[in-house]
């Protein structure tokens, strides 16, 4: 019955004009919209809106401390191999302590630290304990580099079903403004669909930057993975060669 009556109205402009004007009019703005809610669709609203400001939170949080980390990373490696180059061990643990945001830093620094713990004694069981120290440390700079992403995977992923809540209700109270009111023209219903749409575009806007942005920090976590591997078999190796010195 409604869809026969929309396809009337849209085939006749004076009849959805009448409708309209019987109805009241309707204001699309952004504001206007926002007024006409209920309170339902504005605590959804509102949810999304705190969505949206916790998931820009965590995108700057993470692409200031990657980009710190990449910046003191590339000053750190060479610095590094350059004192291990000459077996100044005490000095590269001096600079992989003032490179706190390095992943890399983090790593070596771990592993330094357990080789000079063994006193100068360089053997089997001094380089396995280095290696499970490297391990150690790689874990917990993982979780380091990861902190936040989940919260926008869940924003991604949740945002959009939220937002079709808010759809489920908008339609609701349009059928609810048709019973109320007697009348099946559009202008009773516009306000509802309206609300509906307003509430999904939201959670979309809101799902769609954090998923794109989870996918990118995910793929910089994982090339940092393999940078700290890296650093951790080539320090293992350069152990190994301190050991066949000795």
């Amino acid at each position: 019955m409604i869809l026969a009556q929309l396809a009337h109205f849209a085939s006749h402009p004076a009849s959805l004009a009448l409708f309209q004007d019987q109805g009241g009019t309707v204001d699309f703005s952004l504001l206007g919209l926002l007024n006409n809610m209920g309170w339902p669709a504005r605590i959804i609203a509102f949810i999304l809106f705190v969505m949206s400001i916790w998931s820009l939170a965590v995108m700057i949080d993470r692409y200031l401390y990657f980009t710190a980390a990449r910046k003191q990373s590339r000053e750190f490696a060479p610095k590094v191999a350059g004192a291990l180059k000459d077996s100044k061990l005490e000095e590269a643990i001096k600079i992989a302590d003032r490179s706190k945001k390095s992943h890399l830093a983090e790593v070596v620094t771990a592993g330094l630290q357990e080789f000079r713990s063994t006193g100068g004694v360089v053997n089997e069981e001094t380089i396995e304990s280095s290696k499970r120290a490297l391990e150690r440390s790689e874990a917990i700079v993982h979780a380091k580099l990861k902190r936040g992403l989940g919260v926008l995977a869940t924003i991604g992923s949740t945002a959009p079903f939220v937002g079709l809540l808010g759809t489920v209700i908008g339609i609701l109270n349009a059928f609810q403004q048709i019973a109320t009111q007697k009348s099946s023209g559009i202008g009773a219903v516009a306000g509802g669909i309206s609300e509906a749409l307003v509430t999904t575009a939201f959670g979309l806007l809101v799902a769609i930057p954090a998923v794109m942005t989870f996918n990118y920090f995910s793929g910089r976590v994982e090339a940092f993975d393999v940078e700290m591997d890296n650093s951790s078999s080539e320090l293992v190796d350069y152990f190994i060669k301190q050991s066949h010195k000795r």
